[in-house]
C-alpha cells in the first residue's frame, strides 16, 4: 500500500511539473510570437516611413527648384498656361510662343499646391528635371514639352509600383513601363505619381503609406478609385494629362467624381508592360491604362501620341492599328442605346436628370436615342465580375495584404474574404434575406470559377448588344460596390467607354432625394443614399460606350456629348 501511495504522489508530482513545464512553453512560444509579431511591426512601420519620408524629400527638392526658377523668371505668366487646353498648349510649345521650362515650372508648382490640400501625389519624379534639359530632342512628338502625371502602379525607373501595399515598396523598377517610354518619345515629360488605394480593387482612394486622397470639389468627399490621385490633380488643374489604369472602373470613377473627362481603352489596345496589377494571371476582367484630362479632344490626343510605331515595336502583342482620326471627326449621325436603370441599383435623381438631359440633346442634334437594358445582371455580377475577379477566392489578394495594416476604406471589404469557406457560406444562407441585392457579398467567394465556362457565358453577352453604335448611362458621383453593373461590366467584354462631366447635383435633386428607397430597400440601397447625399454642387458625369475594337468612336461620341453640354449652357 506504502509503495502504491508513493507512486501516486509521484505520478502527481510528475503531473505538476509536466503542467508548469507545458506552461512556460506555450509562455515563451507566445513570447516568441509576439517578439516575431512586434519585429515585424516595426519592420512594416520602417518601410512605410521610409516611403513616406522618401516622398516628403521629393516634393521639397522640386518646391525648392520651382522658387530658383521663379526668381530667374519673375514675369511667368503661369495662370495663363494653366488656363490653356492640351491643343492649344501643345501648338504654342510647338510654334515657340511658350517654353517647356515654363510650362513644366508653372505645372509643378500648381501640383505641389494641389497636393497639400487633397494629398494626391505618392512622389515627385526628380529626374524629369533632368529630363527637360534634353526635351528639345524630340520636339517633333505630339506631346512635346507636356508634363504629364502618371498612377503609382505605372512603372518608372528606379521608382516603386507599390499598389498601396507595403510587401510591394523597396522593389523599383527596373526599366520605364512601355507607356512611359511612349510618352518621352513624343516629348511628354513624366514628373509626378499619384495615389491610389491600397490594392487596388477599390472605388476610394485611400492606403496605409501615403494617406487618404480627396475630392478637389468638396474635401470631405473621396476623389474615387482607384485613379483617384489621378481624378484629384487633374480635376484640381495641376496636371493637363494623366494616365490612370481601370479594371471595374478605375478611370471613370474619379473622372466623373473630380468633375473631369476619363478613357478606358479596349483592353489590349495599348500596352499594359509595366502597369502594375495587384496580382496576375486574372484575365476574365481586363484591366487597361487609359488617359484622364480636363476635355475630350486631350484624351484623343493622348491616344493618338500613345499609337505610334514605337509602341508596336516595344510590345509586339499589340496589334498595329494607329488612332483613326476619320472616324475620331466623324459628323455622321449615331444610332445610340441609352440606359436608365439596369434593374440593379437605382440612380440617384441627379443621375436620372443627367441622362435624360443628355438623351434630348442629341436627338435635337439627330442622333437616333434608342431604350437599351442588359440581360441577367444579377447573375452577371456575381458568377462573372466578382468570381472572375476573385477566382482564388481572393487568396492573392490576402497574401498581398499580409502584414500590412488595413487601410479604412479597405477593412470592411476584405475582412469576409478572411473567414474560413464553411463560415462564408453560413452567413451566405443567414444573409440572404438581408442583402438580397448585393450577391457578392453572401457566395460569390464559395468557389473558384472555371474560366472555359466564363468565356462561353461572355460570348452569350456579345451576341446579346444593341444594334446601335454606341451607348450612354448615367454616373455616379460616389460609388458604393454595387457600382459594378455600371462600370465593370464593359471590362469583362473589352468594350471602349470613357466618362464626360455634363451638369451637377442641385437643390432640387438633392430634395427628391430624399425619397430615393432603391430597387432592393436593403442595407446597401440605405448606403448609397447616404453616400450620395449632401453633394449639391458635385459634378455628375455619363458613361460612353462603344464595341471593341472602336475606340475612336467612342471618344467621337464623348466629344459629341461633350460640345452639345456646352452649347447648352450657352
Amino acid at each position: 500500500m506504502e509503495n502504491v501511495k508513493e507512486f501516486v504522489q509521484k505520478m502527481e508530482m510528475d503531473t505538476r511539473v509536466a503542467a508548469l513545464m507545458t506552461g512556460a512553453a506555450c509562455a515563451v512560444g507566445a513570447l516568441v510570437l509576439l517578439v516575431r509579431k512586434g519585429i515585424s511591426h516595426k519592420k512594416t512601420n520602417d518601410k512605410i516611413q521610409i516611403a513616406r519620408d522618401r516622398r516628403t524629400e521629393s516634393l521639397q527638392q522640386a518646391e525648392l527648384a520651382v522658387l530658383r526658377y521663379k526668381e530667374s523668371r519673375p514675369s511667368i505668366d503661369s495662370a495663363r498656361i494653366l488656363n490653356l487646353s492640351l491643343s492649344e498648349l501643345t501648338k504654342q510649345l510647338k510654334s515657340g510662343s511658350l517654353t517647356p521650362e515654363d510650362v513644366f515650372y508653372s505645372y509643378m508648382e500648381k501640383t505641389l499646391d494641389v497636393h497639400k490640400n487633397l494629398n494626391c501625389c505618392t512622389g515627385v519624379l526628380l529626374e524629369s528635371f533632368d529630363q527637360l534639359k534634353t526635351i528639345a530632342s524630340n520636339k517633333d512628338g505630339l506631346l512635346y514639352g507636356v508634363p504629364v502625371s502618371i498612377k503609382e502602379n505605372i512603372a518608372y525607373k528606379n521608382h516603386d509600383s507599390s499598389c498601396g501595399v507595403v510587401i510591394n515598396l523597396d522593389q523599383p523598377a527596373k526599366e520605364d513601363s512601355v507607356l512611359v517610354q511612349v510618352l518621352k518619345r513624343q516629348g511628354a515629360i513624366p514628373f509626378v505619381k499619384t495615389n491610389l488605394p491600397q490594392g487596388l480593387l477599390n472605388y476610394d482612394c485611400g492606403n496605409p503609406i501615403y494617406g487618404q486622397t480627396v475630392n478637389p470639389h468638396n474635401f470631405q468627399k473621396t476623389s474615387g478609385g482607384s485613379s483617384g490621385g489621378e481624378g484629384a490633380l487633374v480635376g484640381g488643374g495641376g496636371s493637363v494629362l494623366g494616365l490612370g489604369s481601370d479594371i471595374g472602373g478605375s478611370i471613370r470613377i474619379p473622372a466623373a467624381f473630380c468633375g473631369i473627362s476619363g478613357f478606358k481603352p479596349t483592353a489590349g489596345r495599348i500596352s499594359s508592360q509595366g502597369v502594375k496589377p495587384i496580382y496576375r494571371g486574372q484575365k476574365s476582367v481586363l484591366s487597361s491604362a487609359g488617359p484622364m484630362a480636363k476635355d475630350v479632344e486631350s484624351l484623343a490626343l493622348c491616344m493618338q501620341a500613345l499609337l505610334c510605331d514605337h509602341m508596336f515595336s516595344l510590345d509586339p502583342t499589340i496589334p498595329p492599328i494607329p488612332f483613326n482620326v476619320q472616324v475620331y471627326e466623324s459628323t455622321k449621325p449615331l444610332r445610340i442605346g441609352y440606359l436608365e436603370n439596369d434593374g440593379y441599383l437605382q440612380p440617384s435623381p441627379s443621375m436620372v436628370r443627367a441622362i435624360r438631359e443628355v438623351k434630348a440633346l442629341l436627338e435635337q442634334a439627330g442622333h437616333t436615342l434608342v431604350p437599351y437594358s442588359p440581360l441577367k445582371i444579377s447573375y452577371l455580377v456575381t458568377e462573372l465580375l466578382i468570381k472572375g475577379v476573385f477566382a482564388d477566392g481572393a487568396a492573392t489578394l490576402l497574401k498581398k495584404l499580409k502584414g500590412s495594416p488595413l487601410d479604412p476604406c479597405l477593412k470592411a471589404q476584405v475582412l469576409p474574404y478572411y473567414l474560413p469557406k464553411w463560415l462564408k457560406k453560413a452567413l451566405s444562407f443567414l444573409l440572404k434575406p438581408l442583402v438580397s441585392s448585393l450577391p457578392m457579398c453572401r457566395h460569390a467567394l464559395n468557389s473558384t470559377v472555371y474560366y472555359h465556362s466564363q468565356s462561353i457565358e461572355k460570348q452569350w453577352y456579345y451576341q446579346y448588344k444593341p444594334q446601335c453604335d454606341t451607348v450612354t448611362n448615367q454616373y455616379l458621383f460616389s460609388a458604393l460596390p454595387a457600382a459594378l453593373t455600371c462600370t465593370m461590366i464593359y471590362n469583362l467584354l473589352t468594350f471602349p467607354a470613357g466618362v464626360v462631366p455634363v451638369t451637377t447635383v442641385t437643390a432640387e435633386d438633392e430634395q427628391e432625394l430624399q425619397h430615393y428607397t432603391g430597387i432592393y430597400q436593403d442595407r446597401w440601397d440605405r448606403l448609397f443614399k447616404q453616400a450620395v447625399s449632401q453633394s449639391e454642387g458635385l459634378p455628375v458625369a455619363v458613361q460612353c460606350v462603344a464595341l471593341p475594337w472602336q475606340d475612336e468612336l467612342c471618344l467621337r461620341f464623348m466629344k459629341e456629348v461633350e460640345q452639345l453640354v456646352k452649347q447648352s449652357r450657352k
